[in-house]
């Protein structure tokens, strides 16, 4: 499961090197009138950090991100992307990026959730599933399903997915990871009553 994490963060570090070419200019203008720290937010040790800074933000990852990968595979592959990461002695990685490409992040992450959801219920690729329903900081969905169906299909998968967005949208927006969680309603159409609920990271934890 952490690896799929790892994944979804490879794919985001895509993004940020797309947004990186853009803000060199309006990055340049921010250093000349700039220079002092404004605000930081952080959690525990071992766990995802977020500090902003007037100039930047910078993303400490835990070591867990990472099992099975190098630190030269880590680096190699951050800067590929064009991004600045440091290998902290904990096992973590601290990336590094401006302001404007922390919030284009946040922006298009929180898109690319608008439309993955839309999708999943548009796609018939889970057939069972009628509508998704989520708040604005991502950390609860609902899932409207036929029960029947649901319950003799495969659609539940769709739940991870939307699990693992939620929490990679969480911690990267600065979500202390010791007290976070993303909880997954499944809704009966017909009813309107709940049959299930699943709690990330939770889930996670459960089946390692």
């Amino acid at each position: 499961m952490k690896k799929t994490a790892y994944i979804l963060f490879l794919l985001l570090l895509t993004f940020l090197a797309a947004c990186s070419s853009n803000d060199d200019t309006s990055n340049s203008s921010e250093k000349e009138t700039a220079k002092a720290s404004a605000s930081e937010a952080s959690d525990e040790e071992g766990g995802v950090k977020v500090d902003k800074n007037l100039l930047s933000v910078e993303v400490s990852l835990p070591a867990s991100f990472f099992e099975g990968q190098s630190a030269e595979d880590v680096i190699a592959d951050a800067k590929e992307e064009g991004i600045e990461v440091t290998a902290n002695d904990d096992g973590s990685y601290t990336y590094k990026m401006s302001k404007s490409e922390h919030k284009k992040l946040m922006d298009e992450m929180s898109a690319e959730l608008d439309k993955s959801t839309a999708e999943m219920v548009s796609s018939g690729d889970y057939p069972s599933i009628k509508d998704i329903s989520y708040n604005k900081d991502f950390s609860a969905f609902t899932m409207v399903v036929d029960k029947e169906a649901y319950e003799n299909s495969m659609d539940g998968f769709a739940s991870l997915g939307l699990g693992m967005s939620g929490m990679m949208y969480q911690l990267f927006n600065g979500a202390d990871p010791d007290e976070y969680s993303i909880t997954i309603s499944i809704e009966d159409e017909a009813s309107g009553e709940v049959i299930g609920e699943t709690v990330y990271p939770d889930a996670m934890e459960d089946v390692e």
